[in-house]
Parts: structure tokens; sequence; C-alpha cells
């Protein structure tokens, strides 16, 4: 097989189309075509071609993963059931995830601490919400643990704005559904009551 074309594919001009005695045979990423030098008028036997077409199509896993990196942080676990309903072999998903983890896009501790931050930005969120959330994506104990030790927010602080702004709502003018949604948040029983009897 012999390469006739290399295009700049025009929805992504960072892709480009691979064509193999005329016709289409795969796309790769400007990078990874500068990587291996493909040009036209390679000859490639069979096998070579077997070998190319497995490299785009890590190349196109790695690139829609990075798309994903890019929009928010992710832990592993996301990552990996991102690449599965895509449909890529278990070898293709363990390689994306450990080019993604060596250059340090893929960090589970990197993804729990910018998730807390974040949390902590939006809205009024207890650590044990917060621990549930992480452990929701699949982030070790350890890792949610040694998160939630160095964030030096006062809980007690976060209660207390949040019982304030709840206050000033028309259905949570009753103190015992302010309490049912409280706990549903995460905070603690002894912690709603004692904040409850200051305010």
């Amino acid at each position: 097989m012999t390469i006739t074309d290399i295009k700049q594919q025009v929805k992504r001009a960072d892709r480009y189309s691979i064509y193999g005695d005329k016709k289409y045979i795969f796309s790769l990423s400007e990078s990874e075509l500068l990587g291996i030098g493909l040009k036209i008028g390679q000859e490639f036997t069979d096998a070579e071609l077997e070998d190319l077409k497995q490299t785009a199509v890590l190349d196109k896993a790695y690139d829609r993963a990075l798309s994903m990196v890019a929009r928010r942080p992710r832990s592993v676990w996301e990552m990996q059931q991102y690449l599965k309903r895509k449909e890529y072999e278990q070898e293709v998903i363990e390689q994306t995830l450990g080019k993604l983890s060596n250059k340090n896009y893929l960090n589970d501790e990197a993804f729990a601490t910018a998730w807390v931050a974040s949390r902590r930005l939006l809205k009024n969120t207890s650590k044990r919400r917060l621990t549930q959330e992480l452990r929701a994506k699949r982030v070790s104990d350890e890792i949610v643990r040694a998160v939630l030790e160095a964030d030096d927010t006062d809980e007690q602080e976060v209660l207390r704005q949040l019982i304030e702004r709840k206050r000033s709502q028309t259905r949570y003018q009753d103190e015992q559904k302010l309490m049912q949604y409280l706990v549903r948040q995460g905070y603690n029983y002894s912690d709603i009551k004692s904040v409850l009897s200051e305010t």
C-alpha cells in the first residue's frame, strides 16, 4: 500500500486524514504525523499498515481524552469509563491512561483538590458531601482524607452561611424542614443543632 494523500481536516485543523491507494484509511494528530514522519509516496506492507492503524487508534483515543481533561479535571475512573463508552479495547484504554498520567494530565490527588476548591467556591458543601462526591468518582479514601485534611475551610462557618441563606427562603421557615435539608447535605446533627441555637 502506498500513501497517496495527506489532507488537513476542515473541522479539526490539528488533525490530518491519511489516504492509501487513493482511499481514506485513518487520521492522525499533527504531532503524531510529524513524529512518525509519514509522507506521500511511502509504501507499507500489510503488517506495517496494521501497526500504523493501531497507532492511529491510540492517537485518536488520546486526542479524545485530552479534550475531556481540557474541559475540566477528571478522575482516573471517570476517564476510564469515558474510553470504555467509546468502545476502545482495554489495552488502548490502559495505554491512554498511562500517557495522560505520565504527562500529569490525569492525577486523582490534583483532581480531588480541584474538585473541593470548585465546590467550595460554588456552594456551601459539607466535608461529608465532598467525601461522597469524590468516592462516587472512585477517588481512593486515602487521597480523599488527605485533600480534606488540607482544606482549612471552617465547617461551622460554612453551615452558618448556608442556614442564613436557606432561612430567607419560604419553604425553610420551618426549622424541622431546614434541619432535614441540612442533614441531607451531609452536616453533622449536633453541629446543626449548635449553629441553629446561635442564630
